[in-house]
Order: structure tokens, then sequence, then C-alpha cells
């Protein structure tokens, strides 16, 4: 991931930006459309763009953009509306379509936007395909002769098939008769899919988060903001809480108690469950450098691994696909089953949680709590310049906050890919040592940083 910082419009997940304001405005979403569109240009075929966004105001600003932008370099372009970002990856395939394309910021608030692109195989590009589409986007394409400008239309149908293939995630025998679920859908994208896909598979539902107006997405509800799921969960005396994000990419699970269940805790169950089941691959379970060590005790006591990739989910998905493994995800909610989704994919791995739930017969709150949280701090330190983890003292700090921690915790020190922050996180079994350890080494980095 060297590349990153070389990149002027691609972050580690796709582009995103304040709208109307730097990189994300209709010209350049023109520009990316134009972009991708030549890149993805191959053979005499008719090409096909599949663009699906979240429910943002700025979303009908940057769909029209785009699909300028694809049109005119010859693309024929096929809307989806609001639609999760798994189920975009998924039409891309589907409608083999050349590329595809999800205008999202995610769980950010409804003032950014984002550009996120798949490929024809429905995985999101590649860092050379953004690389090669960066370059373009500063240039001129050749533009299609008259005869040759794309089409744009609408698909009503989009919402259908993505429910149909989530359901089909789940074995036949498996139905929710008898659940009551909450789900807050963020007021963003999922919000008439994943409701219905659950209510189809005979469960009572109680959905929050499902009125966006175009600048409510994310606010004060969804994976990012518990409290409404918790309350409602409570108060309606449902047996658990489903939370999306804005682009339904990522789930958070709230036990009947109202207590949050993380992505550390959903892998725990979703990796155990299929290794006694036989269905789970490569021996363990893909996580991040941020994962809890309590998930890593966890699955080494059942024989498995937990094998710990740079934080961002496309560095989680190399290394699933490099090894073999296809359970794999984020403590943040992004979980990516690889026999059932491209990407990360909330609606399908609730569906995982709700199966296991309605198998077992047990509460959500004897379920979902497999292992106890090891102790973890992070702190950031804001630097103006230069390499702080270079400097002596600094190495010498880490050097001794890792000795004092040896065997009970450990120790995660890196720059941020986004702005100029030092993160240090350390865990281990005394909150004490992990505290003293993480304050020795921000004192460090912020001395050599003056």
């Amino acid at each position: 991931m060297g590349d990153f910082m070389t990149k002027r419009f691609f972050g580690t997940d796709g582009i995103r930006g304040r709208t109307n304001d730097g990189v994300m405005t209709a010209q350049v979403a023109m520009k990316v459309g134009q972009a991708a569109g030549t890149h993805f240009l191959r053979g005499s075929h008719r090409h096909r763009v599949v663009i699906g966004k979240d429910t943002r105001l700025s979303g009908y600003m940057l769909e029209n953009a785009m699909t300028a932008g694809f049109t005119s370099v010859g693309m024929d372009v096929v809307l989806l509306g609001p639609m999760p970002t798994p189920a975009v990856a998924l039409l891309t395939r589907e409608l083999r379509a050349d590329v595809g394309v999800m205008i999202s910021a995610s769980h950010n608030v409804y003032e950014d936007n984002g550009i996120k692109l798949f490929g024809p195989d429905g995985f999101k590009l590649s860092d050379e395909d953004e690389l090669a589409i960066e370059a373009m986007i500063a240039g001129d394409q050749p533009l299609a002769p008259s005869a040759d400008i794309g089409r744009a239309r609408r698909i009503d149908d989009a919402g259908g098939r993505y429910i149909h293939a989530v359901k089909n995630s789940l074995p036949d025998d498996i139905r929710l008769d008898g659940l009551k679920i909450a789900i807050d859908c963020a007021n963003g994208a999922a919000y008439q899919v994943a409701p219905s896909a659950l209510w189809e598979l005979g469960a009572e539902i109680v959905a929050v988060g499902v009125a966006p107006d175009g600048k409510n997405i994310n606010a004060q509800c969804g994976s990012t903001h518990l409290e409404l799921l918790q309350e409602t969960v409570v108060a309606a005396g449902c047996d658990i809480g489903i939370a999306l994000d804005g682009d339904a990419d990522r789930l958070i699970v709230v036990d009947e108690q109202g207590q949050t269940v993380d992505g550390d805790q959903i892998m725990a169950l979703i990796g155990s469950l299929y290794a006694d089941q036989g269905r789970l691959t490569g021996g363990g379970v893909v996580a991040t450098v941020i994962s809890n060590l309590g998930l890593e005790r966890f699955l080494q006591a059942k024989g498995l691994e937990l094998v710990r990739a740079q934080v961002g989910d496309r560095h989680v998905l190399e290394k699933m696909k490099s090894g073999g493994y296809n359970v794999g995800g984020e403590q943040s909610g992004h979980i990516i089953l690889l026999d059932h989704a491209t990407t990360g994919d909330g609606t399908i791995a609730a569906l995982q949680v709700l199966a296991a739930l309605v198998s077992s017969g047990k509460r959500a709150s004897e379920l979902l709590h497999l292992f106890d949280t090891v102790p973890q701090l992070l702190k950031n330190v804001r630097f103006s310049g230069g390499k702080p983890l270079e400097d002596a003292q600094v190495q010498a700090a880490i050097a001794k906050a890792e000795a004092g921690l040896d065997g009970k915790g450990r120790l995660v020190i890196r720059p941020s890919g986004t702005e100029p922050v030092i993160r240090v996180m350390a865990e281990g079994d005394d909150a004490g040592e992990v505290e003293a350890a993480v304050d020795s080494i921000c004192a460090a980095v912020a001395e050599a940083a003056a």
C-alpha cells in the first residue's frame, strides 16, 4: 500500500470528501466516470456500468454527473437508485457489467459523499486499477462518436434481486418465524431491502432509521450511534437488534438486554460456527491489527488462527483471497463472507447471526458474548511534520512498553493514512499497565514532534 500516498483522489476506500468542495464535485465525478469508463472499455461489446447510491442529497448530483461521464465515452449506464454497497457488487456481476459504482460516504455525515468502484468480478478495484484511473482523471479522455454515446436506464427490480440473493445465503431449513427483530438502517441505503428480507423470512420487524430525507443518514442512528437501537430493542421487547451503516456494508448487533456486540464478537460466532460445521476454510479468521486479543485467544482455544491485516476492508480481503479464508472482517462491523459476497455485507452477516440464534435456541445475550474483551486503549497524537516514529527516544519508549506487556498484551503503533496523527494502541490484561504503556509512548511522540 506504499502507493496510497501518491494517489490524489483515491483513499483507503475509494474517493471521499465534503460535497461541492475539493474532490467531491460534479466536475470531478464526471471526470471519474470518463476515466473509469475508458479504463474498462475492453473489446467490441456494448459496455455497461451499474451505478448505485445511498440516500444522501448529493447523490442526485453525483449520479447524474457520473452518468454524463460514462455515457460520453460510450458506456451504457444502469441506475439502481438507493441500494447497499454489496448489492452494487452483486449486480455488477449479475448484469455482466464492466464496472460498478457506489456513490456513498458510508458512515460519514450527510455533507460528505464518496465514489467506490468495483471491477466486473464484483471486487473493489486493485491499487493498480485505481492508480491507472487516477492518472486518467487529470487528462482528457477520447469522447465517443455521436452514434456511440451511451444510454442510461433505471431498473426497477434491483431491490428484489438483492433480497433474493440475501435470503439465499441462509440454509433452506432456517426460518425466522417467532423472532422479534429491531433493525436500524441508519436512514441509509438498506432502508427498504434489509427490513423486507428479514420480514419475508418470517420475522416480526421493528424498523427504525428507515425514513431518509437526504440529510439524516447516520444522524444519531445506525451502527455508529447505537443508542436508538438499544432503546428500541429494550422498549419493544425484541429478541435482538441489527444496526447497519449508511451503505449497509457493516453490522453491529445489540442483544435483547441492549448490550453491544461488535465485529470481533460477530467474527468469533461465525468463525466458530463455520468451523463446527466444517465450512471454515483456511483454518482461521482474518481480522485487523485492531481486533481484540480476546478474539485471538478465543480462536486459538478452538485450534483456529487469527490472521491480522492492516486496517481497511480491502486489506482484509487481500489476505482472505491469498490465504483461502472465507470469514474475515473488522471490529467496526465490516464482515466479509466470501461464500456469499465479494465485499462486506451487513445484511448477510446479520442473517448468519440470526440463523445461529434460531438453531441454538439460546437468548442473544447467551449466544453472542463468546469472549471477554481484553482492556484496550487507543490514543491519537497529532504532529506537524517529520517522522516521529523514527526518533530514538520514541523507539526506546516503544521497546520499553513492549517489554512491559510481554506475553500479557500487545502494542500497535501506526501513522494514520488520512491525517497527520500517530495512532498508539495497547491492550493487555491489566488496564493500568495498558494505560501507562500508551501514555509513555504518546508523551515521547509528542516530545519528538514538538
